[in-house]
């Protein structure tokens, strides 16, 4: 009695980790994105518009 080919079982399974990898990578994209990268910019954004108005404040004095 032959045992039957497994057929398609790896085509399944690449499409299966596929459609995984970039579920996963598209959400720790955003996550990264969304958690570090906007705040870590507007913190910089906070420190240059300070340094600004200090040097106005500098100017004017």
């Amino acid at each position: 009695m032959p045992i039957a080919p497994i057929v398609g079982k790896l085509r399944k399974r690449f499409f299966i980790d596929l459609s995984c990898s970039l579920g996963l990578g598209f959400s720790a994209g955003y996550a990264y994105w969304y958690g570090v990268h906007l705040k870590a910019l507007e913190r910089q954004e906070n420190f240059y518009i300070k340094l600004e108005r200090e040097k106005v404040m500098a100017a004017r004095s």
